[in-house]
Order: C-alpha cells, then structure tokens, then sequence
C-alpha cells in the first residue's frame, strides 16, 4: 500500500443542467458521481414544485433537506446501536446468571 497520497482527477458533474469540474480522487469518484445525481435530483424537485426560484435558494433548500435526512438517519442508527447494547447486556446477564446456576448445581 502506497503511502503517498492517490493522484486528484477532475471529475465533470452535471447538476441542473450546469456543469461542474471536481478534483476527486479516482477510488472516490464512484461515490462523487451517486452525489452529484443525488443532488442534482433533489433540486430538480424543488425546481419543480415552482415555489422555489434561483440557484442558490434552491441549493441551500436541496442542502437542507439532505442534511435533515443525514441527521434523521444518524439519529435511527444511534436508537438502534443503544437498543442492540441494552439486548447484548440482557443476554449476557442471562448467560452469567444461566452460568452461576450451573456452578451452584455442581457444587
């Protein structure tokens, strides 16, 4: 594994209908491209809803919305790693006690 860093590539991405030129690095430039038609989605929808005009209006509404789900998404994934370390220390009360028990008929 090379210890320098990867060669950045200019990647063009289209979002609504503009062309951008994004220096990526190329093992990122699959991910950088799923974005870039993320994105350009989202704001073609706010387009389309017609009561949002201007680029920037738009794209600060595109970058909320993605945000709010980020978070949203973030904040499931928190529940659930709190919900799974509850059960894992559940079980493992079990198993200690199911354990002493066993020790205690041997005995």
């Amino acid at each position: 594994m090379s210890s320098s860093p990867e060669a950045a590539t200019t990647v063009t991405v289209k979002i609504l209908d503009r062309e951008y030129q994004i220096s990526c690095p190329p093992s990122e430039q699959d991910a950088l491209l799923k974005s870039a038609r993320q994105l350009d989605e989202s704001m073609r929808k706010i387009k389309a809803r017609g009561t949002i005009h201007g680029m920037e209006k738009i794209s600060v509404m595109a970058a909320l919305n993605i945000t709010h789900e980020l978070l949203q998404k973030n904040r499931q994934i928190n529940e659930m790693r709190h919900s799974n370390a509850q059960q894992i220390k559940y079980l493992e009360d079990k198993v200690d006690h199911a354990l002493y028990q066993a020790r205690q008929i041997e005995l």
